[in-house]
Formats: structure tokens, sequence, C-alpha cells
């Protein structure tokens, strides 16, 4: 876990600015759910067997006997959210997004902490393919307007209850035979969660897993033709995706679509896909979980998993942490997001600094962007940080102006003063800033 300093918070609101731009006319509303939620959830939706559930949820034991955590993901709160509070009465499909910490006890590295920021955008309510390919659109979009470019959509199916219990016999089959190449944790999850044996970053799983069979075998007609139309939806929106067929998600939630944005890394495929398309992707979606910034897909069980009535959903969750990373790598010219002043209050003496509070608020409330230095008495130093913060105007007001009721004003341009009356100024620094 680490500290945001002062200058790097220009990153993060750099980067809800544009989020909030997009999924506002997209028309998902924000929600904000508790960092600290039950464990149970997770043991729901996660599963048992899970990465998180098995070594990276933090619990806590109340007092009063509870078993909590802090929440490791969004996903499971929106939709505990959605079904507490009746959000299945408003019109479908919801759009929900947020952002926020979530936590999760993994090994520190490169671009990964235990607390960790998420945005996510959640679509509930409607199975139709243009939802899966309106949330991938929107990721592409999104990071197309923060200035990053160089990521592909890998996406794949897991298909559903209907056919995915064929292509796990089908895995299962083909990992026995070849159980002695796992590494420890993969012979574990041979028994509990077999889908993660694609995704372990250990060599010599990875290169078992090359020969795996293939998701898409194993799709039945409803789960392929779902398929098909997304990629459609994607090849018309001109959205570069590549086809992973080893590409699974750490959730036992998903169902169906699951796509991550990865880096184009051109040792996994001979050219970039251009105008959305496929490209048969060499890897074997190892890193998937290293360096991807959007991940996501579609948990058409969830909400029923979770207490409510049988409702499809899909989504997707960006790594804040990793996108600040990747701007600076790019050197990005990223605005502080801060309004500029264009007055800097000189305050000398102590009557004037009284009076100074009052007058400051008046130009906040006039909508005048101030600023001040009220601990120092030094002209000399205060109009050094006036010069600094490149301010229009500087304003004196010393012990005999207080008194008499004015101010000095000063043109920092030229150096040019004048005396104003003090309930005058407001009005006075309005009429030169509309000049400008």
């Amino acid at each position: 876990m680490r500290d945001i300093l002062p200058e790097d918070q220009k990153y993060f609101r750099h980067i809800l600015k544009k989020s909030d731009q997009l999924l506002d006319y997209y028309g998902f509303e924000r929600i904000d759910t508790p960092m600290v939620e039950s464990v149970d959830l997770f043991l729901r939706s996660a599963g048992e067997t899970s990465d998180i559930m098995e070594k990276e949820i933090y619990t806590i034991k109340t007092k009063g006997g509870d078993a909590l955590a802090l929440r490791p993901e969004g996903t499971a709160g929106v939709v505990r959210a959605y079904i507490e509070n009746g959000m299945n009465v408003r019109p479908h499909p919801v759009k929900l997004s947020y952002w926020g910490p979530m936590f999760r006890h993994d090994q520190p590295q490169h671009g990964r902490y235990r607390q960790f920021y998420q945005l996510g955008a959640e679509t509930i309510g409607d199975s139709s393919e243009a939802v899966d390919a309106e949330l991938i659109f929107l990721g592409h979009k999104l990071l197309d307007m923060l200035g990053l470019d160089n990521y592909n959509v890998h996406i794949n199916s897991l298909g559903d209850s209907s056919c995915r219990p064929g292509y796990i016999k089908a895995l299962k089959d083909y990992y026995k035979l070849r159980s002695r190449k796992l590494c420890f944790n993969c012979k574990n999850r041979l028994k509990t969660n077999i889908l993660r044996l694609l995704d372990c970053k250990e060599a010599d799983c990875a290169e078992v897993a090359k020969e795996a069979p293939q998701t898409v075998d194993f799709l039945d007609d409803e789960c392929k033709s779902h398929f098909k139309h997304i990629l459609e939806f994607l090849d018309e929106a001109k959205v570069p995706y590549i086809l992973n067929p080893r590409l699974v998600r750490g959730l036992d939630y998903y169902t169906r679509t699951v796509f991550e944005f990865l880096p184009d890394d051109p040792s996994t495929h001979s050219t970039k896909p251009q105008g959305g398309e496929p490209v048969e992707s060499t890897s074997s979606g190892q890193g998937g979980s290293q360096s991807a910034v959007i991940a996501g897909g579609r948990y058409d069980k969830l909400i029923e998993m979770l207490g409510g009535s049988k409702t499809p959903a899909a989504g997707w969750a960006m790594g804040i942490d990793r996108i600040v990373l990747a701007l600076k790598e790019k050197n990005a010219n990223i605005p502080d997001g801060l309004s500029k002043p264009k007055v800097f209050l000189v305050q000398l003496g102590e009557g004037a600094k009284r009076k100074s509070i009052n007058l400051y608020e008046s130009f906040r409330k006039a909508g005048i962007e101030a600023k001040s230095s009220i601990g120092r008495d030094s002209i000399k130093s205060q109009l050094r940080i006036a010069n600094r913060l490149g301010v229009r105007f500087a304003l004196i007001f010393g012990q005999k102006e207080a008194l008499d009721g004015t101010i000095i004003l000063r043109e920092m341009d030229t150096g040019v003063q004048e005396t104003i009356p003090l309930e005058k100024i407001v009005d006075e620094i309005k009429k030169r800033l509309k000049k400008e």
C-alpha cells in the first residue's frame, strides 16, 4: 500500500474526468458501495477456490463476531446493492459506474499494489450481444481519450452451463495425462479450479497450456452465435481485437464473454489488428493479470447466485494505478485540473490579516480564483509567490489600507499600482478580467 502524493493527484483527476464524460454520455449512473462487506458475499461470488478467496482477501472479525472483508473487487458489491435496494423495478438495463480503492493481499510488484484503485462499469438486465460490444467499445474509447492507443482487446467465450461442462471434462482429461509437468499450485487447481491452469505464469504450465483444448471448440450453437455477433459489432466499430482461446478470468461468476485490454505485443502476432480483424494469438493468456488495464465480461448467473431473480449482466473494471503508470511512461502532458488563480492577496500586519479572511471569501463567492499566503510578513516573499503563480493582479493590503478602507491593486506585468476603495475591489477585478 502506498501514499498518493499531491504531484500524482492530477493523473487521477484526469482519468476520472475523462471517464465521467464518457460514461455519463452513455447513461451510466454513479454508485458508491462500502469498502467493507460480508465475507460471504465474496465466497458466493468469487468462489471458494479462486485465488482471491484462497490467498488474497483481507478479512476482519468484529467484536460482535461478524466476518467481514475489505472488498477485493467492485462487481459483487454493486450486485448486492442492486438486489438490496430493489433496483430490479427500475427500467432496464440499469447502467452503473463506480470507482474507489480495492484490497488484495497480493505480491506487490510494478503497477500492482495491495490497496489499488478501480473504475468500473456494469450493465444489468440485458443479455444482448450489443451490451458486451458496447462495454468493450467504451473501454477502447476511454483508452483512446487518454492517449493510450497501444492496447488490444483479447477476447474469448467461456460458454455457459449448457456447454461448459463438456469443455471442463475435456480439459481435465487433457491435464490428467500431463499432471507431472504442472507446478504445485496447478496440481491443486486440477481438482478445484481447472480453468485457472490456463492462466498459470510458470513456464512449464504455460507450455502445457499451449496445446490444451480451446473453449470455442465446445460452444453450443447459442453461445457460438452470441460470440460471433459480438465480434461483428466490434468489426463494425473498428475496435482491434485478438481471439485468445486461453483467456480465462480469475472469478467464478463469468459466463460466455471474457476480455482483457493488454499492451500490444508484436511477439503474439504478426501484425497489429486493423479495423477489428481477428488475429489468432499465440499467447496462452499469460501476463493478462499482470499487464491488463481493463478486464471484464458477462456474468449472467451472479445476481441469481446472490439471492436476486435471474438477471443477465456484464461489466468491466479498469486498473487506475496501471493507467497512471502508462501515462507516466508515455510522458503524457497531463493538466493539473486545477483552476489558475487570477489574484494574489498580499497581507501586511495583524489588522490587515484579520480583515483579509472576509475579503478572500468575497472573491470565492464572486467566482474569482485567488491565492494568498496569510502567514508571511514580507511583501517581497509574497510578491515572489504571486509571480511564480502567474497571477494577473496582486492586491496589497497593509495596516494603513485596513484603517483607510482601501487596497492597492498592482498589475503584475507592468508593475503599475493604484489605490482602490475596498468595497469596490471585487467589481473592479471582475471588470478588468472581462477585458482579457
